[in-house]
């Protein structure tokens, strides 16, 4: 145990930044931010991995292109890269539409395997793609290593934000830092008449932000190329629709400043057992 009566906690080796993506429920494009946050830290000089740890709906692979299985050598296994990023994904391990049938503590070891036997080598920034809702893989993650912080997807709709708030307080009540929230199809620009759209309220997720003490990490917009780019496994940010990405490069800077800060609190992720 630590010093505080906690679970050790090792750090993932050679990982400076392991960083949750989470939601209170699904549909609000959570794979798609994490996706396309993971892609523009990269663009921002930093080697990144994505973790997609949605292991009964594992999209990565989709969204990214990717269809190559990962070997292993030796013990370790080798994730696949596409795009200059490091992938892991159920779905590269069971492609297809066959659903896996598992129970907690299955889930538990892969989640486990995937932390720890991957060849992540050295990344600046981990991403983990968590499942929706505060469940199993939330609690595996939190109890096997620490977390730098966590992000919260929501879109501005109340149905969305009363989730969103459960996944926050979820977060709090383990201790892991919360980033922020990011509030994702924001807004739609109407291709007709340049008029901005809310087709799904407007201000939730700075309200929300702002009640609960955390970071607003600003708006994501409702665009068709988003989701074309995700379907394609060409996400945004690698593609050229430059101004549709801008608000994810902006969201990417706004992890790195607050994702500083919170190792400035914490100093080095490290944790001796007595």
């Amino acid at each position: 145990m630590g010093s505080q009566g906690e679970p050790v906690r090792p750090p993932i080796p050679g990982v400076k930044n392991l960083i949750a993506v989470g939601s209170g429920k699904g549909g609000v494009g959570k794979t798609t931010v994490a996706v396309n946050l993971a892609l523009a830290l990269g663009s921002l000089g930093n080697k990144v991995g994505l973790l997609d740890a949605d292991v009964y709906g594992p999209n990565v692979p989709l969204m990214l292109g990717v269809r190559a299985q990962p070997h292993a050598i030796g013990e370790r296994i080798q994730p696949v890269e596409r795009y200059g990023m490091k992938v892991m994904s159920m779905g590269l391990l069971n492609p297809g539409d066959r659903p896996l049938v598992w129970r907690g503590p299955m889930l538990n070891s892969v989640i486990q395997q995937f932390l720890r036997s991957v060849d992540w080598g050295d990344l600046d920034y981990l991403i983990v793609d968590l499942p929706p809702g505060t469940g199993d893989v939330q609690i595996t993650l939190i109890q096997t290593a620490p977390l730098t912080g966590a992000i919260i997807v929501t879109t501005p709709s109340e149905v969305s934000l009363e989730d969103a708030r459960k996944a926050i307080l979820m977060f709090e009540q383990v201790r892991v830092p919360l980033l922020g929230l990011v509030e994702n199809m924001s807004y739609l620009i109407c291709p007709h008449c340049s008029e901005r759209i809310d087709v799904f309220s407007q201000g939730g997720g700075k309200k929300t932000a702002d009640a609960m003490n955390v970071t607003f990490l600003g708006e994501l917009p409702l665009d068709p190329r988003v989701r074309e780019g995700g379907d394609t496994g060409r996400p945004v940010v690698v593609g050229d629709a430059t101004d549709v990405a801008r608000p994810y490069l902006e969201l990417a800077r706004q992890v790195e400043r607050r994702a500083a800060e919170e190792r400035a609190k914490t100093g080095p992720k490290i944790e001796i057992e007595d």
